[in-house]
C-alpha cells in the first residue's frame, strides 16, 4: 500500500471508531431501540478486506456489523436512521442495528443469527459464477460461528464448485460469554480450511496490511477462479459482547489487553513515525467526521416513523 492508500485506510478505520463512540453515547441516551453490538477494535479486518473489493462484489455481515456497513460504503445518514428504526433508514427502519443491509452498495446484510450470513454469501459468489459478472463475495462471521453446521456446509459446497467467495473469521476469542478455546475442537479457525481443500491463513487482525496482502491475494484467486479461501483474523475484543454487557465471565485482563493492540493505534503510530501524517491532518479528520455525524444524528431524529399500514410493505412480492 502507497502511504496515500494507507493514510486513507486510517481515516476508513476512524470513521468506524468515531461512529461506535457515538452509538454508545446516544444509546445510552435510552432513544435507540434494540441492542447494539459495536465493532471497535476489529476495523483492520473491515476495512483490510472490504478495501480489497471492487464496489461491485457482495458481502454479507453479522449482528456486529456497523463496520461492514460503512466500510462498504453504505450512506451515514440511512445507517443512523436505521438504528433509530425510522422510514429514512436504509431498510425503512425494519431492520435496526442487527439487521442492516444495502444492496445498492452490495451489502446483502447483517444478520442477528449466528453463522447465518455464510451461507448467503455463497449463493452471492454461485449467482456471480452463473452470471459470469467476475464479482465475489465475501462472508463476515466469528469463531462462534465457526461451529455452527452452516459453515461446514458453505465450506464444502465453495469448494467443490470451486465459488468466488472469501470467508473471513473474524476471531475476538469470544463468542459472546463462551471461550473459543473451551468451544472449538481445533485451536484456530484457519486448520478447518484443509479439511474442505480451501487455503487458510490465520492472521493479526489488528495489522492492516497483513489483512490486506491476505485479502488482495484470496480475492484475486476467486476472481481468477481458483476457488474460495478461508482468512481467520484474530483480534481480541477489547468491549463487551454488547454495549452495557457486565462481562461477569471474563477478567478486566483480557479487555486491557486488547486495548494495548488497538489496531488504529498502531497504524497512526506507525504514520507519524514515518512522517507522513500529522496531528493536525487526524485532528482535522476528526473535526470533519465529527460534524458529519452530527448532521446524521439530526437527520435520523427528525426523520419520520414507519406508518403501521405498511407493516407487509417488501414481506411479499409484487
Amino acid at each position: 500500500m502507497t502511504d496515500d492508500e494507507m493514510i486513507e485506510a486510517l481515516f476508513a478505520m476512524l470513521r468506524i471508531r468515531m461512529f461506535e463512540d457515538r452509538v454508545r453515547v446516544e444509546f445510552a441516551k435510552g432513544t435507540m431501540p434494540g441492542f447494539v453490538h459495536t465493532y471497535s477494535g476489529a476495523e483492520a479486518i473491515a476495512v483490510g478486506v472490504i478495501g480489497a473489493l471492487e464496489s461491485d462484489d457482495l458481502i454479507t455481515s453479522t449482528h456486529r456489523g456497523h463496520g461492514h456497513c460503512l466500510a462498504k460504503g453504505a450512506p451515514l445518514n440511512g445507517i443512523v436512521a436505521e438504528l433509530y428504526g425510522r422510514e429514512t433508514g436504509l431498510c425503512h427502519g425494519r431492520g435496526g442495528s442487527m439487521h442492516i443491509a444495502d444492496f445498492a452498495n452490495g451489502m446483502l446484510g447483517a444478520n442477528a443469527i449466528v453463522g447465518g450470513g455464510i451461507a448467503l454469501a455463497v449463493g452471492g459468489a454461485l449467482a456471480a459464477e452463473v452470471l459470469g459478472d467476475g464479482r465475489v463475495a465475501v462472508a463476515f462471521f466469528g469463531d462462534g460461528a465457526s461451529n455452527e453446521g452452516v459453515f461446514h456446509e458453505a465450506l464444502n459446497l465453495a469448494s467443490i464448485w470451486s465459488l468466488p467467495v472469501v470467508f473471513v473469521c473474524e476471531n475476538n476469542g469470544w463468542a459472546e460469554s463462551t471461550p473459543f478455546s473451551y468451544a472449538s475442537s481445533v485451536s484456530s479457525v484457519a486448520e478447518r480450511g484443509s479439511g474442505y481443500s480451501i487455503p487458510a491463513e490465520r492472521l493479526d487482525g489488528t495489522d492492516l496490511l497483513e489483512v490486506r496482502t491476505a485479502a488482495v491475494a484470496a480475492v484475486a484467486r476467486a476472481r481468477n477462479g481458483q476457488g474460495p479461501s478461508l482468512l481467520e483474523c484474530v483480534a481480541p475484543r477489547s468491549e463487551g459482547h454488547f454495549v452495557g454487557d457486565p462481562e461477569e465471565y471474563r477478567s478486566r485482563d483480557h479487555a486491557l489487553e486488547a486495548r494495548e493492540r488497538d489496531p488504529i493505534d498502531r497504524l497512526a503510530e506507525e504514520l507519524e513515525e514515518r512522517g507522513v501524517l500529522t496531528p493536525q491532518a487526524l485532528d482535522g479528520f476528526r473535526e470533519s467526521w465529527s460534524a458529519q455525524l452530527d448532521h446524521a444524528y439530526e437527520f435520523a431524529l427528525s426523520s419520520p416513523w414507519p406508518e403501521p399500514i405498511d407493516v407487509e410493505r417488501d414481506v411479499y412480492a409484487t
